[in-house]
Parts: structure tokens; C-alpha cells; sequence
């Protein structure tokens, strides 16, 4: 029988060793609506019950400590949190990396985030802030770790020089394949930290099984870590799908399955499926594509029909290892632009409070991507050799990082 999977806040919880070191020591917790424990209790009320520990601060990413903030760039407010009477920091409010003031609440960070394994997902930028400000004061970071729900595969090419954002933390392929406390342990290697650093490591997690591939399927609940990662098909497909936030394309937010699906009210998804299918095939490996209709209640196209394709990544139709999200929707883009050359295809508004770069740049770390869309002349092959490259690159650079 194998070992349930335990992760670091379940075991920081359950044992009292563990703990020791944090006797005597301001512990603040770094924690979103999906830091929860086997039981489903929030770990920050997880952590206040215990009697040994003394808390004395929180701070909540982008979408919040507890609550569920649905768009970007929506701002979270500090607050006194009325039970426990300790202050509760925003780092997605009035600021995006600590302040001084809120450094000197505490003398050990906890930090319990759900990553969805994708260098886009600002939790990990987050995470490299709050390393580069406990260095700078002195602080501890301890991360209680938590699986990559899409596992270990690589994919996507490396952010450039240059390109850093709150959407690109670092010099990483969009998928990386790490667990938040090995992205811990990466930060502190490349950006020379010296910094107190220690990850509560997870029990019994088992990358590579199936039927999960990364999240324990049926035993531990999925909780969403932001407002529209509901299930782990999205968390399969998110490394291709969260690149539609810089398209004029609907991502399917405003339905109940956003970031599995896209399209819009004046394109032919049976036309540009058949495009996908007739200029790459081997890229659409590992899932099924499948013509949809759908009419987002909010954000893009909100009210009107859209005829889209939706990307099933789960039961009979997943292949773990063939999967490409990141390849998949880079091919609907191109497959767009081959029946639509002059299709309005890239967001030209402010995301991620950057005002002068495309968002499709700024997603991808750099304009490679949309070049090679926006060319007629380019083929998969092109795009593929660019991205093999930086893909077999990083996977040299991460093998020492693997915890697990």
C-alpha cells in the first residue's frame, strides 16, 4: 500500500520537531485561498491553534490571503484579521514586494502557496521577492512545499534578458517542472542570496504517477490557488492556455472552464482545428481538441457567442509525457494567423501594470513567440528548435534542485 501524500504544512502540523526551531521566533505566513491542510483547514487558522507558535503576521499574494479577487490586477487592501488580531500584508495592493516596515513584523516566513508550475503564475515571483527581502533583513524563509500539479515535464522557451516582470521571475521556460520549494532553492542559486533557507519537505509525493502525474487524483482535494484554476485540467493545459491573456481571444474566463478553452465570435474554430491538424499534428499529441460554443458572462467577448475549441487533457485522451500545452496553443495562434492574416490576434492594453510591451511578449519573456506567428513564412520546425534548445538547457540547470 503506498504512503499517503503528505504535504509540508501537513506535516509542520503534525509534528512538533519540526516546529522546535521556531520556538521563540515571530512566524509569519505567506498563504492563498488554497493553503489548506488534509482537512481542509486554512493553514493559517491551522497554524494559530497550535500553542507552541507565535504568530505575528500574514501576507497574502495576488487574489489574496482568503479571498478570491477574479481579474488582474485587481488590488488586495492590509487589514487587521478581527480573530486573531495580527496584521494582514497585500503584496499584490499598494505594493508588490515588502516593505521594510512589514519585514520587521517577523523573524521567520512561512511561505504555503499552491503553484500551478507555470513561470507565469505570479506566486513564484512572489516567492523570489520575499527571498531577495529576507536577505537584504536578515530573515528566514521556510517553504512548506506543495506539489507541481503539472509535474515534471519542461516546456516553453526561456525568458530573455531583459524581459523580467511580475509574470516572469526569471530565466525559465513557461513550464518548469518544480516544486515552490526547489523554485526556492533555484532563486537562491542564480540570483546569489544569502539567505537563511529551509523547505518542510512533502511525504509520499510521487511526480510521476499516474493517475495524477503530479496531484495525488482522489486524495487530496483541489482547492483553486486563484479564481479561474479550477480543476487540474486547467493546471495541465495553463502553460499553453495563460498566453490568451495577451491574444484578443477569449480565454474562457466568464465560463465555468476558463483557461481550458478559447476562441472568439468572428473566427471558424472548425477551420482553424483543421489548420492545427494539417500544419503540425505532432504537436497536438497527448490530449484531444474539440469544437465548442460558448458565451462568456464576463471579461473578453462578454454576452456574445463564441465558437472555440476547448483542450481535453484528461481520462482517455491524456498522455503526461506527449502533452505540449505551451506548443498546442502556439499552433491555434499560428493556424489564426495562416487563415486570418490580418486578425486583430494580440492584446495591445496594459497587463501586469506594463504600459510600453506587448503582453504576448511579456508573457513569453520575449517577442520570439509572436515573431514567429506573425511570420508567414515560418514553420513548426523553426519555433521547435528554439524552444528544444532552451527546454534541454534548463533541464541541465535543475538537476541539482530536485528534491524529489
Amino acid at each position: 500500500m503506498t504512503q499517503p501524500v503528505l504535504f509540508g504544512i501537513d506535516r509542520l502540523i503534525a509534528d512538533p520537531a519540526l516546529r522546535r526551531p521556531l520556538a521563540g521566533r515571530r512566524v509569519a505566513l505567506l498563504a492563498h485561498p488554497a493553503s489548506v491542510t488534509a482537512d481542509l483547514t486554512h493553514s493559517l487558522d491551522a497554524l494559530a491553534a497550535l500553542p507552541d507558535l507565535q504568530l505575528s503576521a500574514a501576507f497574502g499574494p495576488q487574489h489574496g490571503l482568503r479571498g478570491d479577487k477574479q481579474d488582474n490586477m485587481v488590488e488586495s487592501p492590509d487589514f487587521l484579521d478581527p480573530q486573531l488580531g495580527i496584521p494582514i500584508f497585500s503584496l499584490y495592493g499598494e505594493v508588490r514586494r515588502p516593505t521594510a516596515a512589514m519585514m520587521d513584523t517577523f523573524d521567520v516566513l512561512l511561505v504555503d502557496l499552491q503553484d500551478l508550475g507555470c513561470r507565469i503564475y505570479t506566486f513564484i515571483t512572489t516567492l523570489r521577492y520575499v527571498l531577495e527581502a529576507a536577505a537584504k533583513h536578515g530573515k528566514s524563509v521556510w517553504v512548506l512545499d506543495r506539489p507541481n500539479p503539472a509535474g515534471r515535464p519542461v516546456e516553453g522557451l526561456t525568458l530573455r534578458e531583459g524581459w523580467e516582470s511580475f509574470v516572469g521571475a526569471g530565466p525559465m521556460p513557461m513550464r518548469h517542472g518544480l516544486t515552490m520549494g526547489e523554485l526556492g532553492h533555484w532563486f537562491i542559486a542564480t540570483l546569489k542570496l544569502d539567505v537563511d533557507y529551509h523547505v518542510i519537505e512533502m511525504h509520499g509525493w510521487q511526480p510521476d504517477a499516474a493517475p495524477g502525474y503530479g496531484w495525488p487524483l482522489g486524495e487530496r482535494t483541489w482547492i483553486n490557488p486563484s479564481p479561474n484554476a479550477p480543476n487540474l485540467w486547467m493546471a495541465r493545459a495553463y502553460a499553453g492556455t495563460v498566453m490568451l491573456e495577451g491574444a484578443t481571444l477569449s480565454e474562457g474566463r466568464g465560463t465555468t472552464r476558463p483557461l481550458e478553452l478559447f476562441g472568439a465570435p468572428d473566427i471558424d474554430a472548425r477551420a482553424v482545428l483543421a489548420e492545427m491538424q494539417a500544419f503540425a499534428p505532432h504537436w497536438l499529441n497527448g490530449c484531444k481538441l474539440r469544437e465548442c460554443w460558448f458565451e462568456p458572462t464576463f471579461h473578453k467577448h462578454a454576452g456574445k457567442l463564441n465558437h472555440g475549441i476547448q483542450i481535453h487533457c484528461e481520462g482517455p485522451y491524456y498522455d503526461h509525457a506527449a502533452f505540449k500545452p505551451w506548443r498546442t496553443q502556439a499552433l491555434a495562434f499560428k493556424a489564426i494567423r495562416r487563415l486570418y492574416p490580418d486578425y486583430p490576434l494580440w492584446r495591445d492594453f496594459a497587463y501586469e501594470y506594463e504600459h510600453d510591451r506587448l503582453a504576448i511578449d511579456l508573457i513569453n519573456g520575449s517577442p520570439l513567440l509572436r515573431v514567429w506567428v506573425d511570420d508567414p513564412a515560418s514553420q513548426a520546425d523553426d519555433l521547435d528548435r528554439l524552444a528544444s534548445s532552451d527546454e534541454n538547457a534548463w533541464k541541465r540547470t535543475i538537476e541539482g534542485v530536485f528534491i524529489y
